[in-house]
Order: structure tokens, then C-alpha cells, then sequence
């Protein structure tokens, strides 16, 4: 921060949040997290549950590995062993995020099936964590960082569950049918997204 004051903070933290979501979005531009991406956009209620339970993973994740880092792993010099440490808070917030949609949205949580367990070795989760650690995000940017992150996720999936609802009730050439013009989508998809780096 340097003393620069609230509105200077303010705006570092709206670029931040910009940047993570738009400009480097996790699925479209970093190509990280493709599995959920691919296999929970088959409907817009799914990939919505999806993004909701990774915006909870993610951001919590990142604000716990933060601390970990920062007062834990960083004091008694053993950051060799962030990414265990990190998977395993991420693992222990995946089970508590399953344990409440398994009693509050039984639907939901058969819905998304083997995918939100995925989530725990989704290696978007874990990127956010350690990318925060690489460019020396304190806890306040990391927590940013992953919301942001876990936003554009959750956007990317939401606009690609559209367009497959869309899809679905059109006569699409055999050839083309299924993965192909998923992936053709999300290609045109990243195409678009490109243009959000005029924004910084």
C-alpha cells in the first residue's frame, strides 16, 4: 500500500479484480480448470451451482492459504511444502461445501455429481493459491485475487451453459455434434474474452 491512501487501494483492487476475471480469466485465457468448464455446462442451473460452490472454495481457500503462508510456512521456512498444505485446505472446504448441498440442495449436489469432489484437485483452485504466493499478494489481494479468479470462472461456465441450451434445440451438422462445437464454442468463447485486455 506505501501510505498511498484508501482510493489508491481501492483502485489497485479494481484492477486486480478486472484483470482476474476479464482480462486473464482462469478458463479462457489461462486454460486452467477445463474439466467442471467442460463437464458441468450442460445446463445453466448446474454450471450456476458450480460456479457458486467455486467462488466459495476459491475465495475462502485463498484467504486461509494466505495465512497459512504468511504466518505459518514463511516464518519457520518450509514453503516447499505450500502445495500440500494448500490442498489440503482446499480439500477440507470442498467436503464442507458437499456436506451442506447434500443436506440443503439435494438436487444440486446430484447434479453436479463426481465434479464437486473435482474441485479439490481442480487445478484452477490450487493455481489461485499458489499464484497468490508467487507474486506476493497479502491476504487482502489474495482474497481479491481468488473472488475475482473464481467470478470469471463462474461467468465463462454460465455463458458457455447458455449457448449449449441454445444448441441443443438447433439441427447442428452430425460431424459437429457434442465436443466438437462445445470446444468449437469455447475457442470462439476465448476469442471474445481476448478483446476484455483493452480494459488495462
Amino acid at each position: 500500500m506505501d501510505g498511498q491512501g484508501f482510493p489508491f487501494v481501492a483502485k489497485e483492487l479494481l484492477v486486480l479484480f478486472v484483470g482476474s476475471s476479464l482480462v486473464s480469466n482462469v478458463v479462457l485465457s489461462q486454460f486452467l480448470g477445463l474439466c467442471p468448464f467442460l463437464g458441468v455446462s450442460r445446463k445453466i442451473s448446474t454450471a450456476a451451482g458450480m460456479g457458486a460452490a467455486v467462488i466459495f472454495v476459491v475465495t475462502l481457500a485463498s484467504a486461509v492459504a494466505g495465512a497459512l503462508y504468511q504466518f505459518f510456512l514463511a516464518p519457520l521456512h518450509i514453503e516447499y511444502l505450500r502445495t500440500i498444505c494448500f490442498i489440503l485446505v482446499i480439500a477440507a472446504l470442498v467436503q464442507f461445501v458437499e456436506m451442506f448441498l447434500r443436506k440443503a440442495v439435494p438436487s444440486l449436489y446430484k447434479a453436479l455429481g463426481v465434479y464437486l469432489p473435482l474441485i479439490t484437485t481442480n487445478c484452477a483452485v490450487l493455481g489461485v493459491a499458489l499464484t497468490n504466493v508467487q507474486k506476493e499478494y497479502g491476504i487482502l489481494y489474495g482474497v481479491v485475487n481468488g473472488f475475482a479468479t473464481a467470478v470469471g470462472f463462474t461467468i465463462a461456465i454460465l455463458i458457455l451453459a447458455g449457448l449449449r441450451e441454445k444448441m441443443e434445440r438447433h439441427d447442428i451438422p452430425r460431424p459437429f455434434r457434442g465436443l466438437p462445437c462445445v470446444l468449437l464454442t469455447a475457442g470462439l468463447m476465448a476469442v471474445a474474452f481476448s478483446g476484455f485486455s483493452a480494459l488495462l
